[in-house]
C-alpha cells in the first residue's frame, strides 16, 4: 500500500507515536478536551436537588484540608482524603473556609490575607472538584480553634475600638460585623488562582455555612443571634445567589420551643442563645444543620441510651423539617468519642449504623433528612489531627463497609446520576 505524494510514512509515524503516547499516558488531558459540566445543587422544598433529580446526601467532616494544603509536604493528604473519599462513593465533604490569626492564617489581621494560604484553598476546591466531591464550607469558628470569634474580638479590642471584652461581642459588635462582611465578600469574590472561577460561581461548593456551631450566651433569648443570622444570611445572598447557605447550628430547641422539654438533651440546651426552629426559619436560610454528640451532652451514660436518644433527636428534626420549616435537615456532624467509658468500636459502629439507617429510611420516603457527615476522616501519618472521633477509615474494614453501604443504598434513591461508573460497579 502506498499514500499519493509519499506522506504515507510520516503520517504513519505520527499516529503512532500520539497512539504510543495515549497507551502510555492514559490519564494526560489535552487542551482541547472540555470538563465535564457542573451544575449548583439547589433545594426544592424539603429536599437537595442536582440535575433535576433528588440529592440525599452521604459524607464526611475533614476540616483541615486548607491548613493541610499551605505547605507541599502535607498537600498530598488532601488529595489522598478526596480521591479516598470519592472510592467510598461520598459526595459532601464539610471543611473550614477560614483560618483567623492563627499558624499560617488565611486572614492574618482583619482585611489582610495571606495569599499563600488562599492558594491552598483554591488548591482544595480545585481537587475536590477533580474528584467530584461538593464541599460545605464554614466561614468562621464560634470555638478558638483557628480563630474563631474570639479573634475578632481581640482584633476589636485591640485597635480600641471594641464594645466588649466578650466573645458574643462577635455577633452585636458594628466593628465586627463590618470584619466579618469584608471576609465574606473577599471569600465569595475570591478568583481561583487554579481553575479561574470565582467561588461564588463554582458549583463544586456545595454551600455556605455561617458559623460553626454558634452560641451565644450572654443573651439566652436568642435575640442577638437571630438578628446576626438574618444579616449575615441576607448580605451572603446579596453577593452569591447560586449557593445555598446554612447556619451551622447544632439543633437545640430554643427557650420558647416545647420540645426543649422533650428532646433537648438537658435543660441547659435551651439556654445557649441558640433555637432550631428560629433560626432555620430565616427566609435567606435553605437548610438546617444539627450535630449529634450525646457522649458529649450526657454524662456517665450506657452506650444504649445514646442510642435511644439518637433516634429521638433525628426523627424529631426530620419531622420539623417536613412539617414546620419545608427544608432539608443535615446532619453535620456526628460522631461517638473513643474516650467514653468501656469504648468499643462496635459500639460507635452500632451508633454510625443507627444515624445512616434513620438518613436513608428519610431519603426512601423523600422526607427532609438529607443526610449525614460524619466526624472526622483523616489520612495515615495525621496523628496531631486526630481527636477523639477521628480515624482513617479504610483502616478498620467494618467501619469502611457500613459507609461503602450508605453510598450505595443512597445512590439507588438519588439514580447513580452523581456518581461515576467505577463506584456502581462496587456496589
Amino acid at each position: 500500500m502506498v499514500a499519493g505524494n509519499g506522506l504515507f510514512y510520516p503520517i504513519f509515524g505520527f499516529a503512532s507515536l500520539m497512539f504510543f503516547i495515549y497507551m502510555s499516558f492514559g490519564e494526560i488531558r489535552f487542551g482541547f478536551e472540555e470538563e465535564p459540566q457542573l451544575s449548583f445543587v439547589k433545594r426544592n422544598g424539603t429536599q437537595f436537588v442536582l440535575d433535576g433529580k433528588t440529592f440525599y446526601i452521604n459524607g464526611w467532616n475533614s476540616y483541615w484540608l486548607m491548613v493541610q494544603s499551605v505547605d507541599d509536604y502535607s498537600r498530598p493528604r488532601v488529595h489522598e482524603m478526596l480521591k479516598g473519599g470519592a472510592k467510598m462513593g461520598l459526595t459532601v465533604c464539610r471543611t473550614w473556609a477560614f483560618n483567623d490569626g492563627d499558624y499560617n492564617a488565611l486572614q492574618i489581621s482583619p482585611g489582610v490575607y495571606n495569599e499563600q494560604a488562599f492558594k491552598a484553598l483554591d488548591y482544595v476546591i480545585a481537587e475536590a472538584r477533580q474528584h467530584g466531591i461538593r464541599l460545605l464550607l464554614s466561614l468562621v469558628n464560634n470555638l478558638q480553634a483557628y480563630g474563631g470569634k474570639t479573634q475578632y474580638v481581640k482584633w476589636a479590642w485591640q485597635e480600641g475600638i471594641g464594645l466588649s471584652a466578650s466573645n458574643d461581642s462577635f455577633f452585636f459588635d458594628p466593628s465586627i460585623r463590618s470584619y466579618f462582611k469584608n471576609y465574606v465578600k473577599t471569600i465569595l469574590t475570591r478568583r481561583n488562582s487554579i481553575t479561574g472561577i470565582e467561588y461564588r460561581n463554582d458549583p463544586i461548593i456545595f454551600g455556605w455555612e455561617l458559623i460553626n456551631e454558634p452560641r451565644c450566651i450572654t443573651d439566652p433569648s436568642g435575640d442577638t443571634l437571630q438578628d446576626w443570622i438574618e444579616e449575615m444570611s441576607a448580605f451572603v445572598k446579596l453577593i452569591d445567589k447560586n449557593h445555598l447557605v446554612t447556619v451551622g447550628l447544632e439543633g437545640f430547641y430554643g427557650p420558647n420551643d416545647q420540645k426543649r422539654l422533650t428532646v433537648n438533651p438537658e435543660a441547659w440546651a435551651s439556654r445557649l442563645g441558640s433555637d432550631f426552629i428560629r433560626n432555620s426559619q430565616i427566609s435567606n436560610i435553605d437548610f438546617t444543620s444539627v450535630h449529634i454528640y450525646p457522649d458529649h451532652w450526657f454524662h456517665e451514660q450506657e452506650v444504649d441510651y445514646y442510642l435511644e436518644f439518637v433516634s429521638k433527636w433525628m426523627l424529631s428534626h426530620i419531622e420539623d423539617g417536613d412539617k414546620v420549616l419545608n427544608k432539608p435537615v443535615l446532619f453535620s456532624e456526628f460522631g461517638l468519642s473513643d474516650m467514653i467509658k468501656n469504648f468499643s468500636l462496635s459500639d460507635r459502629e452500632k451508633m454510625y449504623k443507627t444515624i445512616l439507617n434513620i438518613s436513608y429510611k428519610s431519603a426512601k420516603k423523600n422526607k427532609s433528612g438529607a443526610g449525614a457527615l460524619v466526624w472526622q476522616f483523616l489520612v495515615g501519618g495525621m496523628n496531631e489531627f486526630i481527636d477523639d472521633f477521628g480515624m482513617v477509615p479504610w483502616e478498620k474494614s467494618s467501619t469502611y463497609s457500613i459507609f461503602i453501604e450508605q453510598s450505595c443504598r443512597l445512590a439507588r434513591v438519588n439514580g447513580w446520576s452523581q456518581h461515576n461508573t467505577r463506584f456502581k460497579e462496587i456496589c
